[in-house]
């Protein structure tokens, strides 16, 4: 069997496979000249929102700002206090203190690594209780799974706050028959290029069914615009997605249907072979995933990772520090009783590769590599 190092994500099968498609539409933006807010921009976020059933799509810079852009047209500010979960990437908890409002850290559930309804309900009234005006909760997809919306939403609902899905990781995924993309008042997504739809630089996009919002939206994406460029309604950012970007993410849209099913039989796989050695992950009921990454829970995650190592097989930790944690965040308050499984999940978590081009030869290297450790 061979010991050639195996690619942790493999975007260059993924290319090949494409063809000369993308080169080709690259080299039509090239020709074009259009190389911001081009014809591609457009049709990208039509496309986009046929996939998912959003009314609308608005597709920027990277997946931070359609975060930031929706907190930003909604008015988020000091004084706010907005619920994310403490075991995810920092982008999620980064906007709200750009906004100068604060982050509340939530601790999530050890089966989906996902928000914990019943913490977050906690922290709303404790936040309430300590001065801070709840006003939003951002779920993350964590992995590719969608969050539990059915709880969460009738919480934030009941409270008084409005919703926005961080589906960075979760783009394709649904949750009893809804796509991603049309949960809460607004959803945002990363096009980053290792994500499960990947451009080949940043790119991120936000998804709303609101008519107003999404016309403010426009305007923040855009230095504020008002009428014209030159005419500034709002204070706003520069956000706007390049033309070469939506032109790739079309041609990768189009085998995306695939590519999904593929990861979900790389996923099948590690789970059978994996299952009796480790806490491998679960889908709740009703869920799909586009497994962003594949994550196990290990007592002994240095030992698997250096056995993995040796034998040519990448692993990686998603996240090591929870947010609540983390130096530039830990200032931040932290729901009651703090967030032990956040912390647990960090010591322990390990993702092995995922891709839908990943064959079944590596897939058995792997999973040899991870059972000889565990």
């Amino acid at each position: 069997m061979t010991t050639a190092p195996i690619p942790f994500i493999d975007l260059q099968s993924q290319r090949l496979a494409m063809g000369a498609a993308v080169d080709e539409a690259i080299l039509k933006v090239v020709h074009s000249g259009a190389y911001i807010m081009g014809p591609e921009v457009t049709e990208l976020e039509k496309q986009l929102g046929e996939f998912c059933g959003a009314k609308h799509v608005l597709s920027c810079a990277n997946g931070t700002d359609a975060l930031g852009l929706v907190l930003m047209a909604k008015g988020v500010g000091p004084g706010d206090a907005v619920f994310v979960p403490a075991f995810t990437f920092v982008a999620t908890a980064e906007v709200v203190a750009w906004v100068g409002a604060t982050p509340v850290f939530v601790d999530v559930l050890e089966d989906t690594f996902n928000m914990d309804p019943a913490h977050l309900a906690a922290s709303i009234k404790w936040a309430r209780n300590n001065g801070l005006r709840p006003v939003a909760v951002i779920p993350v997809d964590l992995f590719g799974q969608p969050a539990d919306y059915q709880a969460i939403l009738p919480i934030a609902e009941a409270e008084g706050l409005w919703l926005m899905s961080d589906a960075a990781q979760s783009f394709g995924a649904k949750l009893n028959n809804r796509a991603v993309g049309t949960y809460g008042v607004a959803t945002a997504t990363s096009f980053f290029p290792a994500k499960p739809l990947g451009c080949y630089g940043d790119g991120g996009a936000v998804f709303t069914d609101d008519d107003e919002l999404i016309e403010i939206l426009r305007s923040v994406r855009i230095h504020g615009q008002g009428s014209d460029k030159y005419e500034n309604v709002r204070i706003g950012i520069n956000g706007r997605l390049d033309t070469i970007q939506a032109a790739v993410l079309i041609e990768k849209l189009k085998i995306f249907p695939a590519e999904i099913e593929a990861r979900q039989r790389v996923a099948d796989r590690y789970n059978e072979g994996l299952q009796d050695v480790a806490k491998v992950p679960r889908l709740m009921a009703g869920a799909t995933s586009v497994w962003a990454q594949y994550t196990l829970l290990l007592e002994d995650r240095a030992k698997v990772a250096a056995a993995c190592k040796e034998a040519g097989v990448p692993t990686a930790i998603y996240y090591p520090i929870p947010l609540s944690h983390q130096e530039g965040y830990k200032h931040f308050p932290t729901g009651p009783g703090g967030v032990p499984v956040s912390e647990r999940l960090s010591a322990q978590v390990l993702s092995l590769p995922m891709h839908p081009y990943l064959t079944e030869e590596a897939q058995d290297r792997i999973i040899a590599a991870v059972r000889s450790a565990a």
